[in-house]
């Protein structure tokens, strides 16, 4: 094996380490990284200590548009398209660097994160597909995810117009 091909390897086996313990799912490292399933699934078990969880990736727009994952998608997405706009990071690169960012922020903010990374890449997948797009809030300017090809003339963030029952919590059922 050849020097570049080891180094090329070893830096898909650390993003693959690094995107296991983001929370990426199998599918997500399969799609990123060039290493086969079957190392993947290894690697999974090493650093998780169990087997990567089965089923589907999200796969609709919708989800992204609703209330409080709106706004934290919309945090990440600018978080990326800056990283992506402003430094010579790769995309992959950007992606994580992002989510870190991300993170650290809903701590800071002293809030549950909304947004796992597997919805992160998913929304990302989106943007490529032109299935979402920033739009600007009339009122704060600020820019938030939304469906691509949609009217924005009137777009009016939740931020600035919470639905009704925003942040509001069941009542215990047990009175």
């Amino acid at each position: 094996m050849s020097q570049k091909s080891l180094v090329d390897e070893m830096h898909q086996v650390q993003l693959a380490i690094e995107l296991i313990e983001l929370g990426a799912r199998l599918q997500v490292l399969e799609t990123e990284t060039e290493l086969s399933r079957t190392r993947l699934i290894k690697l999974y078990k090493e650093v998780r200590g169990m087997s990567p969880p089965k089923g589907m990736l999200p796969f609709s727009t919708d989800w992204f548009v609703t209330w409080l994952p709106n706004v934290h998608s919309s945090l990440f997405y600018n978080i990326y398209a800056s990283l992506r706009g402003n430094t010579d990071c790769e995309r992959i690169d950007a992606f994580v660097k992002a989510y870190r960012i991300y993170e650290e922020q809903v701590v800071l903010e002293k809030v549950d994160p909304v947004l796992g990374l597997t919805r992160a890449w998913t929304l990302v997948r989106f943007f490529e597909s032109d299935l979402l797009q920033l739009t600007a809030c009339t009122r704060c300017k600020g820019r938030f995810v939304a469906h691509a090809h949609s009217p924005t003339h009137d777009y009016v963030c939740g931020i600035c117009q919470p639905p009704s029952r925003a942040g509001k919590t069941r009542k215990p059922s047990f009175q």
